[in-house]
């Protein structure tokens, strides 16, 4: 089994645990990024208030809408770029060797060139996995009040708890999802932003960047310590992923929101703010309606559920890793020569 397999296996487990830990926290926070609120309406509620909301007006299992297809792009995403990532971190890694051979550098990838293999990774992931994360942005969304047949339950709100609490139509489930986007717009309707996910590749760029930066850190003063062990904890494995992903959100945050806006359902009558024909557009608005605060909407919930799943994730994965290859090293000395 290749390094790059098991490393993509690896990803793809330590993905969906995280998913399933976090998830309501993801829910609430699509929820909030997609509130088209004005200029200081913010919202009252804190996470956890809004959650219970969710809870008492549409009941718990709203907080998971989404989850099958999402555990399905989580596992692909994280699949994809774990695997494209080592991939191209080997042929980083023999490009930085052989420059060594000829006197440039000391033989190990430089910053700027982790950078560039993380880049190349989430951008072919989100080439391929687009489509998966607008379905569930879609169902992450959706109102049982969406559905009312009312005119006035369109515009109304959260604090409409009698209407809320209606009786509500057929569950909202993957397959209505895919209907409404290709209803709305087509099969280009599947890849809805794109260009802002695009950009954000950088966001797990910083984010491997800040990591593998600490972890070589760590490593090198540990080897350099009088315990004689390199070795990393998976604690320590944990702190390290929840601080790189935390730097990575508080600088992309916005495109983040700006995605959500744009893969959210589009109201094309009525209140012109809900309708985005893409992304200059929804900037546009944004700024016009919202102001400043519009682009962080959410952001405190964002920073939480993303520094905890990444913890989890690269403490996961790196457990999943170490098992692997401590299995098919037994396995390679236990066969008879």
């Amino acid at each position: 089994m290749s390094d790059a397999l098991i490393n993509g296996l690896a990803g793809a487990g330590g993905g969906i645990i995280a998913q399933l830990i976090t998830y309501p926290l993801q829910t609430v926070n699509t929820r909030q990024q997609t509130d088209r609120g004005l200029k200081k309406e913010k919202s009252k509620l804190g996470t956890i208030e809004q959650m219970l909301k969710v809870i008492k007006h549409e009941g718990w299992e709203r907080l998971y809408g989404g989850l099958a297809p999402s555990l399905v792009g989580t596992a692909a995403s994280q699949g994809v770029y774990y695997y494209f990532y080592q991939i191209f971190r080997n042929k980083a890694e023999a490009a930085a060797l052989e420059r060594r051979k000829i006197g440039v550098g000391d033989g190990s990838v430089g910053m700027l060139s982790s950078l560039v293999v993380a880049a190349l990774s989430g951008c072919v992931n989100v080439l391929f996995t687009n489509p998966i994360w607008v379905v569930v942005t879609r169902m992450q969304t959706y109102k049982k009040n969406l559905k009312k047949s009312e005119p006035v339950q369109e515009l109304s709100t959260a604090q409409d708890e009698p209407v809320l609490a209606a009786a509500e139509p057929p569950p909202f489930g993957t397959t209505h999802a895919i209907q409404e986007v290709y209803d709305e717009a087509g099969v280009l309707g599947f890849w809805r932003g794109v260009f802002p996910t695009l950009i954000m590749v950088s966001n797990p760029s910083i984010q491997f960047m800040l990591y593998e930066t600490m972890l070589k850190k760590l490593k090198q003063r540990r080897a350099l310590s009088k315990k004689d062990n390199s070795g990393v904890t998976a604690l320590e494995i944990f702190l390290l992923g929840a601080l790189a992903k935390l730097g990575a959100t508080v600088v992309t945050y916005p495109l983040l929101v700006v995605k959500s806006r744009l893969q959210a359902k589009q109201v094309t009558t009525g209140d012109k703010r809900h309708h985005y024909k893409g992304t200059s557009d929804a900037i546009l608005k944004m700024i016009r309606y919202e102001g400043l605060y519009g682009f962080y909407k959410g952001m405190g919930t964002k920073i939480v559920q993303s520094v905890l799943a990444a913890a989890v994730l690269f403490m996961i994965k790196e457990e999943l890793v170490k098992g692997a290859r401590f299995l098919l090293t037994n396995k390679v000395k236990s066969k008879p020569p």
